[in-house]
């Protein structure tokens, strides 16, 4: 199969996810979230950032990283020659917790599930845990 194919396919199964994470009412998120944030990026990314969860911004956009957080990375980014559009970022909850709470267990189970996928999916070289929240939930899944 030629990479323009694979990497098609792959697209096509990410954006089926980020249907279900629009939909899903997996967690009591639901209730409070003006937007999901499934995460975006190319389905062949070599480097995949996964954060804690949305904030304010980022439940009002529907976008990974637009806030204070995600000037920041932009600026680490840019200092190291990396375009955004070149990796894949997402984070463990989907939903925003409200009033930037800790994601509690209950709602990272029930997220969980959709970042195993997206990683599966993309199949990065690189995967890199902005902060605990993304570190305790991965623990047994990467090798560190």
């Amino acid at each position: 199969m030629s990479n323009l194919k694979a990497d098609k396919i792959k697209s096509e199964m990410l954006e089926k996810i980020a249907e279900e994470i629009k939909k899903c009412k997996k967690c009591r998120l639901w209730k409070t979230r003006t937007n999901a944030v499934p995460g975006e990026g190319p389905s062949n990314a070599k480097i995949f950032f996964i954060g804690q969860a949305p904030g304010k911004q980022e439940d009002l956009q529907g976008r990974p990283f637009v806030g204070r957080a995600g000037k920041f990375l932009n600026m680490l980014l840019e200092k190291n020659n990396i375009a955004r559009n070149k990796v894949f970022i997402t984070s463990v909850l989907k939903c925003f917790p409200p009033k930037n709470r800790l994601p509690k267990n209950d709602e990272i189970k029930a997220c969980l599930p959709y970042l195993i996928k997206q990683l599966e999916i993309v199949n990065p070289g690189i995967v890199v845990l902005l902060g605990n929240v993304a570190v305790k939930a991965l623990k047994c899944r990467l090798l560190i």
